[in-house]
Formats: C-alpha cells, sequence, structure tokens
C-alpha cells in the first residue's frame, strides 16, 4: 500500500455531476410503463443504491435476477437516451478539484453503484474519464451502498489504505458506506438529495453546500 498519498474516491450522480431529474424521470416512466406508483420520496430513499436492491424494495420484494436486470436495462435505457439527448456537465468545484488532486500526485477513482455503461457517457461526456485510473461500478460489486464493497475495491485499485483514502458523496448510504470502510468522507448537499443533518448523523466529516469550500488543505486535515 502506498501510505504517503491520498486516495480520492468519488461518487457520480449528485457529487461529480446532477443528473438526479434524469434518473427520477426515468425511475417515474418505467414505473408508469409497469403500472407501479413512484414518487419523490421513493426516489430520494432509494438514491446512491444498486438497480437490484431499488427493484426489490420498491416493485417486488421476490424479483428473481432476471426480473431485476429486464427492469434495470428498460430503465437505464431511458435514463441514457435523456443524458445523450439534454447532455450534463460538472457541478460546482469539481472540475477544479480534480485538477488539484492531479497536482498533488493524489490518485483519484470512481465508487458508484450505477452501471458501467452509465459512468462511461457521464465521464465521456464530462471530458473526466482521465483522471481515473480505477472505476468500480455496480456490476463490480455484490453489495451495494451503505455497504463499503465498493470504496473498499476502489481504494485497493489505488494502492491506497482505506484510513488515507477520503470519499466524496451527496447521500447518506455513500456516507454511511465510507464510514463502514474506515475512509474520511466529504459531503455535499448542492443537489439536495439529503439535508445536511442528515449527512453528519450517517458520518461525514465535512458537510458542504459546493465542493468549491473544499481545498487540498481541507482534506489533508480529514485524513490527519
Amino acid at each position: 500500500m502506498n501510505t504517503g498519498k491520498i486516495g480520492i474516491l468519488w461518487d457520480v450522480d449528485g457529487t461529480l455531476v446532477d443528473t438526479a431529474e434524469q434518473h427520477f424521470l426515468a425511475w417515474e416512466q418505467l414505473s408508469t410503463e409497469i403500472g407501479h406508483p413512484f414518487t419523490r420520496a421513493d426516489f430520494a430513499r432509494t438514491f446512491g443504491w444498486r438497480n437490484p436492491e431499488i427493484i426489490r424494495t420498491l416493485y417486488d420484494a421476490n424479483a428473481d435476477d432476471a426480473k431485476c436486470e429486464r427492469l434495470a436495462l428498460r430503465k437505464e435505457t431511458l435514463y441514457r437516451d435523456s443524458v445523450m439527448s439534454g447532455g450534463t456537465k460538472l457541478l460546482p468545484g469539481v472540475k477544479a478539484l480534480l485538477d488539484a488532486f492531479e497536482a498533488e500526485g493524489w490518485p483519484q477513482a470512481v465508487g458508484s453503484s450505477a452501471p458501467r455503461e452509465n459512468l462511461n457517457l457521464l465521464l465521456g461526456a464530462t471530458g473526466t474519464r482521465d483522471y481515473f485510473p480505477t472505476i468500480v461500478c455496480g456490476e463490480d460489486v455484490t453489495r451495494g451502498k451503505p455497504d463499503p464493497e465498493v470504496f473498499l475495491k476502489g481504494a485497493a485499485g489505488l494502492g491506497i489504505a482505506p484510513t488515507r483514502c477520503v470519499v466524496f458523496e451527496d447521500a447518506v448510504a455513500g456516507v454511511q458506506a465510507a464510514k463502514a470502510g474506515g475512509m474520511a468522507c466529504i459531503a455535499v448537499t448542492f443537489v439536495g438529495h439529503h439535508p445536511a443533518e442528515k449527512l453528519r448523523e450517517a458520518g461525514a466529516g465535512l458537510v458542504v453546500a459546493t465542493l468549491e469550500e473544499v481545498t487540498v488543505e481541507v482534506v489533508q486535515r480529514l485524513v490527519g
């Protein structure tokens, strides 16, 4: 393990980019197609989860893998079509931090519950793919957030001990995953999925309105 550097682990939706409304509309359309209700509260409660867990929680507790895969494929197709037609952009402060961490020589990874195809689309659209030598996606894990598997795999890919990593998140489940993995976490409330107090209760070491408030020095202080 590299003990001198700090590893940076990024969630994507709601942290790097804001595609929440596109996700909501995709779930809403899928729900309409299958005749199932879907509310903003349902969306907020499950944001950051893997698709199988969302489907089994909201639609069918006994859904087998084939049904989960079929429904998830339809939802993600709707979502990607929306992103491709409407585009996406980095959230405030993200690009400056990506560059600052790169200048420090701190390796960066993505740790997301999203399918790899979604991540490839988003990172390509925002021109950020080259910042991330390691990308851990929904297909790479068997347990979704708040389990720490996605972030532990990201840290391992970077060759950095979990205690030397800082996670950037916007969801309670993601903050809980970082804490469970022994990592520091900075949570951002810009997109507004979860209030600051809930993120702090989940274990965030710092909660900010936008990532424009974060600097290299702030991250260093969190790791110690």
